[in-house]
């Protein structure tokens, strides 16, 4: 069966009224009756019709779309951030284009291509690392840079030191009497936020001898079951460990899990901490010491930034760090 788009013209047929009328009735109903709009509504709601702003956006060089590559939406955080910036968006009646590079690069490359070729308005990315063709293309927009705070970014950066929070859950659990502290991290190309937590995790280990622990994940594999795996592993290589700092919520999980599978009482054994306060992870869930993230407030501030741009504002700042908030619970 051949398809194709039902027109402004078939409207306006339906409708009994001419193709201007039909324009007016959709952009500035205020300007014809009741009468008239009511049969253009009806008109458009039996045809299905879609309005095309293909012609609108080229006269007015705007397309009133954002496109935008996040990491993955296998985590919540990351899934708060896009809600955060879709809600900034829409009162402006921007949309977003959305695509999961799944911390590859060259996934980002190919997917920044496609998007670029929608002629967005702006760019979201949830990285800093990225190809020499890829910073090319981005740089030809306003691009706004998320999760990490890149010393020059593209554009604009909104996120926070993960380096920072790293230090911060490391010092809390040698302030809480942990000596033996071990970090879980994985080992992805291109996310550059897990290594950042692991240095700022180096730089407050006592004695500075970090028990550093990278997974690779492979298909098909959770974060809980890599922090199941990962606290086996620690147990046997350093028995001594009394904490483990997890890189994510989702390995924390795994940990504590596999703790109690061996009996190892948490905290009093062990102290286990996690990164990102998913909602597993809270008071009515397993209680997971934890650094909590507003990637709600990311989003909506890194739309702030792009309406300002996409409108010819100037930025008062380019670098906006949002922090961060370590949540203690019952794991330390």
């Amino acid at each position: 069966m051949t398809k194709k788009w039902v027109t402004m013209g078939d409207v306006a047929r339906a409708a009994g009224v001419g193709k201007i009328t039909v324009s007016r009735a959709l952009s500035t109903p205020q300007k014809v009756s009741a009468e008239t709009r009511e049969k253009v509504e009806a008109a458009v709601a039996a045809l299905g019709y879609v309005r095309d702003d293909t012609a609108g956006a080229l006269s007015s060089q705007r397309s009133k779309m954002v496109g935008a590559v996040v990491s993955t939406l296998d985590q919540p955080v990351f899934a708060s951030t896009i809600r955060g910036l879709s809600e900034g968006l829409a009162p402006e009646g921007m949309q977003l284009l959305l695509g999961t590079a799944q911390y590859a690069p060259e996934t980002e490359a190919g997917l920044v291509a496609t998007l670029m070729g929608r002629r967005p308005d702006a760019m979201v990315v949830t990285s800093s690392e990225h190809t020499e063709g890829t910073r090319t293309l981005l740089s030809r927009l306003p691009t706004v840079e998320l999760w990490e705070l890149p010393e020059k970014p593209i554009f604009a950066a909104v996120g926070f030191s993960n380096r920072a929070a790293g230090r911060a859950m490391t010092e809390h659990l040698v302030q809480t009497g942990r000596r033996a502290i071990a970090m879980l991290s994985t080992e992805r190309p291109g996310d550059t936020r897990a290594q950042l937590r692991a240095e700022g995790y180096a730089e407050a280990v006592p004695g500075h001898a970090p028990r550093l622990l990278k997974l690779t994940p492979e298909p098909g594999q959770t974060g809980p079951d890599l922090g199941a795996i990962g606290l086996e592993w620690i147990l046997e290589k350093w028995p001594d460990t009394d904490a483990v700092l997890c890189a994510s919520d989702a390995l924390g999980l795994g940990a504590f899990c596999e703790a109690g599978r061996r009996g190892l009482s948490v905290p009093q054994r062990l102290a286990i901490t996690g990164f990102g306060d998913v909602e597993d992870v809270g008071d009515a869930g397993i209680g997971l010491t934890t650094i909590r993230i507003d990637g709600a407030a990311i989003g909506r501030k890194a739309a702030q930034l792009l309406l300002a741009a996409t409108t010819g504002q100037a930025l008062p700042e380019t670098r906006i760090d949002m922090g961060f908030t370590l949540t203690r619970r019952a794991s330390s």
